[in-house]
């Protein structure tokens, strides 16, 4: 059972921030009201200019975090765009390894923080995907999201998740965060479930990946001009062994990537060989739905082989709700019971 949060800010500094400290206040208490210890790291409520100019100060954070044995979960604030400055500071002299070595613990976060997954996966720390701090202990409503909050429950009551089934309902993304919307509840849609594109109903693999966007900008240089060099010398880009027999998670950002560019990340990802080797593909549900059948058809036309399973509409990552998904375990995908379970 998890005793003590560490909230961490890896990227955006958002949290440190005047406007946002309403949301902080209601998650706060909700986190207490769970009996949690929380602590925020050092630098973490410093502000979106002093965290985007201090990378090393966010990389102090993680490994401070990761060493403190009272820490039992590390709950990242939000995500971002720039946490692969980091890199420098956790791998130069195997800083991150060593944290991570003697200190397992659990490790929440998504979008960005997709880096920061793969950093600690390259480290040996198998972590979670799906919920952060501000977008979802912080929903603006008088209470978490149902199924958000079904998944984080499970989470911090038994240190793992058992299976992941889809939600009753989907929601629209707020257009105001401010203390106008505290009480407001978020416009609700009948969801679909899982939706099998292509191949096998059944598979098996230890899932891997995040956002589409983050893991693009791993390998493309159109947001920073040195994204593809840092990634590069630290390796962060798992190898194609690594990649053998795994399954790859897809989820797309706020940043609603129009279809054209959505294809240009899929096409930049199948270069680097791992759709040969993958067991198959599981992909959230684009946020508001936006280009909800356009995405579908690109998944289908890039794969170009009908015998690699794509599971479609997960809720997970920028979608509301979401569930949460462990990396580093075994997951068991069957589309036809709607449920992906994980070993435990």
């Amino acid at each position: 059972m998890i005793k003590k949060i560490a909230i961490i800010s890896l990227s955006s500094g958002i949290l440190g921030e005047s406007f946002v400290q309403h949301e902080v206040k209601i998650g706060m208490k909700r986190l207490h009201d769970y009996g949690l210890e929380v602590i925020t790291t050092e630098n973490a409520l410093k502000g979106m200019t002093y965290l985007s100019e201090h990378p090393e100060s966010r990389a102090a954070d993680l490994l401070t975090a990761l060493r403190d044995k009272s820490v039992d979960m590390i709950l990242c604030a939000i995500g971002g765009d720039d946490t692969y400055r980091l890199l420098p500071y956790l791998f130069e002299n195997d800083e991150l390894k060593k944290a991570v070595k003697d200190n397992k613990k659990i490790f929440l976060g998504y979008s960005d923080t997709t880096v920061n997954h793969f950093m600690l996966h390259k480290a040996g720390l198998h972590t979670f995907y799906g919920q952060a701090f501000l977008p979802d202990i912080c929903e603006l409503d008088n209470e978490m999201l149902p199924y958000t909050r079904k998944y984080f429950e499970e989470l911090i009551r038994t240190g793992t998740i058992r299976e992941i089934r889809p939600s009753e309902y989907w929601y629209e993304e707020r257009k105001s965060f401010d203390e106008s919307q505290i009480g407001v509840p978020k416009n609700k849609h009948k969801n679909s479930g899982f939706e099998l594109l292509q191949g096998s109903a059944a598979f098996n693999g230890q899932i891997l990946g995040g956002c589409i966007e983050s893991v693009y900008d791993m390998l493309d240089n159109s947001r920073y001009s040195d994204t593809v060099d840092l990634c590069t010398k630290y390796n962060l880009f798992p190898t194609l062994d690594d990649w053998t027999n795994k399954i790859l998670l897809l989820e797309s950002s706020e940043e609603k990537a129009p279809p054209e560019l959505y294809k240009k990340m899929l096409i930049k990802l199948k270069e680097t060989g791992i759709f040969s080797v993958i067991k198959g593909i599981i992909v959230g549900k684009p946020m508001d739905e936006v280009y909800y059948n356009d995405y579908k058809k690109m998944l289908i036309e890039t794969a170009e082989d009908s015998n690699l399973p794509i599971v479609y509409n997960v809720n997970i990552g920028h979608s509301s709700p979401k569930c949460i998904i462990p990396f580093g375990v075994t997951a068991f995908v069957d589309t036809r019971g709607q449920v992906i379970r994980f070993e435990e």
